[in-house]
């Protein structure tokens, strides 16, 4: 599982670290979508929805109510183009009940069908910040839906067949305070094992990973995760710069399983972030709830995402609180005294910790691995 550390943190100036959501003009939404995504540009209370450089719908947007304009769209096509402005004002800083006044019917419809919006007895017709964020489609490539439950034994442990393993782009996130997209993909052992060589043999990423040596040992360490059903390995990367690697896995078949009631589709994950550039507090600010939300969407039936620190760290526990981390219970692991630490699904969008504003990082902020 990934935490921050104070491990070799760079210098941050207080303007490269976003304490609140600030106003920005543009927006990108359905990053990781074949067709490129849409554009949201905001002037003044106008906010256009753009593909390509051609307008697709226009809003009125007073930072209190989004209403439509114009738009010669299809029902569907409209849709879309709602949830990038939607995606764009909460993204904004905008309060997470927003009112929302659209005349095509067909279009509200299939919102209200799909969760981007709710009726409100008060307020009409509102699109919640929290359920918003649980579309998946908004953040990731076009998936079939949850995978079919049907249970397999793995060295005892009884567990969901697992889907097979997603190619490419997985999840892809426009950071407006950084003025990139953070992007996850599946790693590969072509592409990514230079990347991974260098990084665990970095001395700051080696005293959390102690997985440095040659260039065989890390070809049979991706290897053997490639194989694995349960584990994912990611590379994150920001405007297709690659930064850092993710181990995303399921908890029921890891180690950590013996040591609580683990669920069918609780999830954990571990970090390394491999260039020193991008280990400052304004990136950790746009990867660490990323992660998070990438494993909340990846499955709607993920409700934990769980994890192991050190005990005896004081400092990753404090960060993991404030992230949303629970503390559980301390337990022995073979190599370790662990405290078991606990994200609920429903803190996660409840509390609106996918953004800064609501989820501040701590001071010292930087995670050469854990």
């Amino acid at each position: 599982m990934s935490t921050p550390t104070s491990a070799a943190t760079p210098a941050i100036t207080p303007d490269a670290t976003p304490d609140a959501v600030k106003p920005f003009a543009r927006f990108r939404s359905f990053a990781a979508q074949p067709d490129g995504g849409c554009e949201s540009r905001f002037d003044g209370a106008r906010l256009t929805v753009s593909r390509d450089g051609a307008t697709l719908a226009s809003f009125a947007f007073d930072g209190g109510t989004l209403r439509l304009r114009e738009s010669t769209l299809d029902d569907d096509a409209l849709a879309r183009a709602t949830l990038a402005a939607l995606d764009a004002c909460f993204a904004h800083g905008t309060p997470r009940a927003l009112p929302v006044q659209l005349e095509a019917r067909g279009c509200e419809r299939a919102l209200l069908e799909r969760g981007a919006l709710v009726r409100d007895a008060a307020r009409g017709t509102v699109a919640l910040a929290e359920m918003l964020w649980q579309l998946p489609e908004l953040w990731m490539a076009p998936t079939p839906g949850a995978y079919p439950l049907r249970y397999a034994l793995t060295a005892g442990r009884r567990h969901p067949l697992r889907p097979p393993k997603p190619g490419g782009v997985v999840y892809a996130r426009h950071i407006p305070w950084l003025g990139r997209t953070l992007t996850l993909r599946a790693a590969t052992l072509e592409q990514d094992l230079p990347l991974l060589h260098r990084w665990m043999n970095d001395p700051d990423v080696a005293y959390f990973w102690q997985e440095e040596g040659d260039e065989a040992r890390h070809r049979a360490y991706l290897q053997g995760l490639l194989d694995d059903p349960h584990m994912l390995p990611l590379i994150a990367a920001f405007d297709d710069q690659p930064f850092g690697y993710f181990e995303v896995y399921w908890a029921r078949e890891n180690r950590i399983a013996p040591f609580y009631d683990a669920q069918d589709h609780d999830r954990g994950w571990h970090v390394l972030i491999g260039e020193p550039a991008f280990r400052g507090k304004s990136f950790l600010t746009a990867w660490f709830p990323a992660i998070q939300h990438y494993q909340f969407l990846d499955d709607a039936r993920t409700q934990r995402i769980v994890g192991e620190p050190r005990a005896d760290h004081a400092r990753q526990i404090a960060n993991l609180d404030k992230a949303g981390f629970s503390k559980i219970k301390e337990f022995d692991f073979p190599h370790k005294r662990a405290m078991l630490v606990m994200l609920l699904r429903e803190r996660f969008f409840g509390e609106h910790l996918l953004l800064p504003a609501a989820n501040p990082a701590p001071a010292s902020a930087s995670t050469p691995g854990a």
